[in-house]
């Protein structure tokens, strides 16, 4: 088997593991991120490479060779990757700073469709199957109008949002992008290809850490100091933490909901000072649908004081910037931890690390 073949089949197969120490498995990689015809013509054009096949993937297969053979031409790769912006995005000839005015005009993050945000699954189950009669499908058009919307609104926003934030990693100089948008890797740091997640803490995960910060589930806890400081709550399983903290408020008892801050904090301040576990949770947790084992960088966007405000933080360009540069400012060779997951009973390996971008942080 050829050396394109063998990296070849480990892309597919999603070992992208090997990418990581294989200067020939990187030159591979590097030089899929080309393999558009657009790119593929600007590279060779520069560099008087002549093809032999006219089928991209053939092309491929012959400038991986060259650059194989040929130590200055594969530099040659890495200068052009770094001149290039991502074609897709430089094609929408997109104003970025209207773009970042306009998406301070979203007030609210909210799903249209179910807890997953699956919105096909929600109309199909709550109007498509359920209804039988048409005249009263057509007194839900409002309804599956405004569930449409937010859905369309709330995806427009992280596409955006995303796309500006990824902007700041490649335009740092220790940054080479993956111009072609392949599957699995942004960009690259210092040869480490990387995927970006742009993230909140995950509740669950939190949760879990209160509970066993707390000695039983958050809701409990609010229960037990409602009852010994003789505040009656409804119990309506569905809002029972939010109306027990608001009674709580509102009877005087600021004090309970200051040690509930205090302990949610000191539980932000251990990921922070310990993020591998939170790392392993991720990759494993992760959809099935999305699955992957790459090498990661998470940004992880927390509101200390309003977690529910989190998803804000990423329209805070200037915030998310100086973090970012920081880090990659600083960025070295124990930067990436390496992190060993199980997935659907199956063990991986990758290399990923946590920016936090925290407002209002507890120190």
């Amino acid at each position: 088997m050829s050396t394109f073949d063998k990296w070849d089949s480990e892309f597919r197969h999603r070992h992208m593991a090997v990418f990581n120490h294989n200067p020939s498995a990187l030159l591979w990689l590097k030089t899929k991120t080309i393999c558009r015809k657009p790119l593929l013509i600007r590279f060779a054009n520069q560099n008087n490479i002549k093809f032999q096949s006219t089928r991209i993937t053939d092309q491929f297969r012959e400038l991986f060779s060259h650059l194989e053979q040929n130590e200055k031409l594969a530099s040659a790769l890495d200068q052009f990757l770094r001149q290039q912006n991502n074609e897709w995005y430089a094609l929408q000839n997109i104003d970025e700073q209207q773009l970042k005015a306009d998406l301070y005009q979203v007030t609210e993050y909210t799903w249209g469709g179910d807890r997953n945000n699956s919105l096909d699954k929600f109309l199909v189950s709550n109007y498509v199957k359920s209804i039988s009669n048409y005249e009263q499908l057509l007194s839900k058009q409002s309804q599956i109008a405004h569930n449409a919307w937010m859905y369309v609104r709330t995806s427009w926003y992280n596409n955006w949002t995303s796309y500006l934030i990824e902007s700041i990693f490649k335009r740092h100089q220790r940054v080479i992008s993956a111009v072609g948008e392949i599957k699995s890797v942004d960009f690259f740091i210092d040869n480490y290809p990387i995927d970006l997640k742009v993230t909140y803490l995950p509740n669950e995960y939190l949760t879990k850490l209160l509970s066993e910060r707390l000695g039983c589930s958050l809701q409990q806890w609010l229960k037990r100091q409602a009852a010994a400081l003789n505040v009656p709550i409804f119990n309506n399983s569905r809002t029972a933490i939010t109306e027990t903290i608001e009674k709580l408020t509102n009877a005087g008892h600021s004090d309970v909901i200051k040690e509930l801050a205090s302990a949610q904090n000191e539980i932000i301040r251990h990921i922070q000072d310990n993020p591998e576990p939170l790392m392993k949770w991720l990759y494993e947790n992760q959809g099935e649908m999305r699955f992957g084992a790459e090498n990661r960088i998470y940004l992880i966007l927390v509101d200390a004081a309003q977690p529910e405000q989190s998803w804000k933080l990423k329209r805070d360009f200037d915030l998310i910037k100086t973090k970012v540069d920081s880090y990659l400012d600083n960025f070295n060779q124990s930067s990436l931890k390496t992190i060993s997951f199980t997935f659907k009973s199956d063990s991986y390996e990758a290399m990923a690390d946590i920016i936090f971008v925290i407002k209002h942080p507890i120190f």
